[in-house]
């Protein structure tokens, strides 16, 4: 086992889980958000997980496809307008896909096959979605091919976490949607418009499905989370110690001489890089954890290792445990500061060269 790891914890992610279903009543579905190997934890892969859901999310067919083939059963959603060339899969591995592009919807109704579609509504997000005007004639094109069944109907809050007043607009044209949909489709099983930031700011709006992403694993959507519910992160980055130096003053540290020395020190290098998805922003402002003390990142972080100072780290030694984050002294939403992004692309972009260790 490469002593780079990523530590993800089981237990805390079913804590989670049920904070959330407190949080949101018992009358309403939670579907986890399980795109980009769950965040980037790799849950997703262990059947024993994933199968407790009825329902569960993802971005890509790709995704879909690989859980149909990993055994899971049930009801997969595509968030995502899919591609035309994807439809075969689609069909085939019986994927629920939201849908708003007008051709793509034709193509999957000339299928003959049935297909099971969320309409997605653009309700402020600008990124895919019906505006409210086209609702009808879209509906008019689903309801003309008898092997489409319109089964949800959603949107995606694009400011939940500090716009109030745009967000209540958003809801505002979604229920209308919501009406009209349901006046030509009769009852909807799935109405779902929040995500993180909507399940915890905007309670009020109930629908009966919601869409739990980053709060899933336990980390915050935004800076007051943890005072609206109870979370536990789920999974710390680890190495460890592989090589150690005494240096004099004066010494360069790694590529174009970022970090150079200036009093006699020990220097760690350990053995995970840029390409396990260790950020190179994190030159000279990095930190890590070892021995339960913090030390800083020196020079360039290299592709597949980097440097920090251990000079005032009492008998460190090869072998000794690094965090990159550890929830406590470090934690995810501090390197992302560091990197001037969030936390979702901190957590998301480690690479498959990590090897998953998974405590239950």
């Amino acid at each position: 086992m490469r002593p780079s790891q990523m530590e993800v914890d089981l237990s805390a992610f079913k804590y989670n889980l049920e904070q959330i279903q407190k949080y949101v009543g018992d009358d309403i579905k939670v579907m986890p958000v399980i795109k980009a190997e769950c965040y980037g934890t790799q849950i997703n892969r262990l059947n024993e997980v994933i199968n407790q859901f009825d329902i569960v999310a993802v971005a890509l067919v790709s995704e879909a496809v690989k859980l149909r083939k990993q055994g899971y059963e049930k009801e997969i959603f595509v968030l995502n307008q899919p591609d035309v060339t994807e439809i075969d899969e689609i069909l085939e591995n019986r994927i629920t896909v939201g849908v708003s592009d007008f051709n793509f919807t034709r193509k999957l109704g000339e299928s003959e096959k049935e297909a099971t579609i969320h309409i997605e509504i653009d309700t402020g997000m600008g990124r895919t979605g019906i505006q409210n005007y086209q609702l009808e004639e879209f509906s008019n094109i689903i309801k003309s091919y008898k092997n489409l069944k319109v089964e949800g109907i959603y949107t995606h809050l694009s400011s939940a976490d500090f716009d109030d007043e745009y967000t209540e607009e958003q809801f505002s044209k979604f229920d209308e949607c919501v009406k009209k949909a349901e006046m030509i489709f009769g009852k909807l099983k799935y109405v779902h418009s929040s995500a993180s930031n909507g399940i915890l700011r905007f309670k009020h709006h109930k629908y009966n499905l919601v869409r739990a992403g980053i709060i899933l694993y336990g980390y915050p959507s935004f800076d007051t989370t943890y005072e609206m519910i109870d979370l536990k992160p789920v999974c710390k980055i680890k190495s460890k110690i592989t090589f150690l130096k005494d240096v004099e003053p004066g010494t360069s540290i790694s590529y174009s001489r970022k970090f150079i020395t200036d009093r006699n020190s020990k220097i760690a290098t350990i053995p995970i890089g840029y390409a396990d998805g260790i950020r190179r922003n994190l030159i000279n402002k990095g930190e890590v954890v070892i021995n339960g003390v913090k030390a800083p990142m020196v020079g360039t972080i290299c592709m597949d290792s980097f440097m920090v100072d251990v000079t005032d780290i009492p008998d460190v030694k090869v072998g000794d445990e690094v965090y990159i984050w550890d929830n406590d002294l470090i934690t995810l939403e501090e390197i992302a500061d560091k990197c001037e992004t969030i936390n979702y692309e901190i957590m998301s972009v480690i690479s498959e060269r990590v090897p998953r260790v998974f405590k239950k």
